[in-house]
């Protein structure tokens, strides 16, 4: 009791149910892409989801019950391995509510569909069901949560051997799209890959948005020229250093700034007019915050009581 007592005083009770809320809507949204593009379809994207379709398609047992009991032992050794109520709290909600809603739409929604059919279109149900299933689960992720399956293994993977994530969920995920190739075809395998793709896609512009900024870096020898043109006409704010050319050994300038996408032209106008022998680099950034002309980070609420960290962070980590 102590130990879930010290995880609700150190992220506060109402973030905690704000989370929780965001996470099931998010498990809803996932639910309702998985039951209606891929379940009927046979599109088996990875993860216990995919695992699910695989055994429904041999047994008839609902995919929503599959769900919920293949991930059962990986809650258990995720509990142990994963932070404990911090996981918990952030995994099994999304896991009941998922399973709850693919069956409770699975039962329903052949009904509708009769009356107001969507697509039979493998491509276009392996979009959908990539989408909407992509932005539940980035829900999801955005408020803390998982989805758990096959990234419980990944994460605990992670922690014991410093296996990249990324190749975890690689490899657990084609071995069950593998799986399936075998068991519905290699056509739908194919659209697995696809589903899986706009499944990240849509992960990460609901977790991060749309990039609007652009990092620009430039090695002058013309710097106060530069940055008398780029703070007069851009409106933004400009960092420099000092550095020394590699093969050169020449000093020179580096500057850098962040600017919006829109006024990336206006840069290199700059340049090519004052100091066209500057080496420009044009990076993406994903989000800009507290510089000039952006937006201003805020911080959430904190709880106000004093919390033991050293003592709640070994028992929640």
């Amino acid at each position: 009791m102590l130990r879930l007592r010290s995880f609700i005083e150190l992220y506060g009770l109402p973030r905690i149910i704000n989370n929780q809320i965001w996470i099931a809507a998010g498990s809803i949204i996932a639910a309702l892409g998985y039951a209606l593009f891929q379940v009927p379809f046979n599109i088996v994207a990875g993860g216990i989801g995919g695992i699910g379709i695989i055994i429904n398609h041999f047994t008839g047992l609902p995919v929503g019950v599959l769900y919920f009991v293949l991930n059962i032992p990986l809650l258990v050794v995720g509990f142990r391995h994963l932070g404990r109520w911090q996981f918990l709290f952030s995994t099994l909600s999304s896991v009941i509510v998922f399973s709850v809603f693919a069956d409770y739409f699975g039962y329903i929604l052949p009904v509708t569909l009769e009356k107001f059919p969507i697509t039979n279109d493998l491509l276009l149900n392996a979009l959908y069901g990539g989408i909407i299933f992509g932005i539940g689960s980035g829900i999801i992720f955005r408020f803390g949560g998982t989805i758990g399956g096959t990234s419980i293994i990944g994460r605990i993977i992670n922690n014991k051997t410093g296996f990249p994530l990324s190749q975890s969920y690689f490899f657990a995920d084609g071995l069950i799209i593998l799986t399936a190739g075998f068991v519905f075809g290699w056509e739908l395998a194919m659209l697995a890959l696809i589903t899986l793709f706009f499944v990240g896609f849509a992960n990460d512009f609901v977790m991060e948005g749309v990039s609007q900024a652009r990092t620009i870096t430039i090695i002058t020898n013309k710097p106060n020229e530069l940055k008398h043109e780029m703070m007069h006409k851009l409106r933004r704010g400009i960092s420099q250093w000092n550095v020394t050319g590699g093969y050169s050994n020449k000093e020179y300038t580096m500057l850098f700034c962040t600017v919006s996408r829109s006024q990336v032209q206006d840069i290199k106008t700059i340049v090519a007019e004052v100091n066209p022998e500057a080496f420009l680099v044009i990076g993406v950034a994903q989000q800009a915050r507290n510089g000039h002309g952006f937006k201003l980070l805020k911080a959430g609420k904190k709880s106000k009581k004093n919390i033991n960290v050293e003592e709640t962070a070994e028992e929640t980590g």
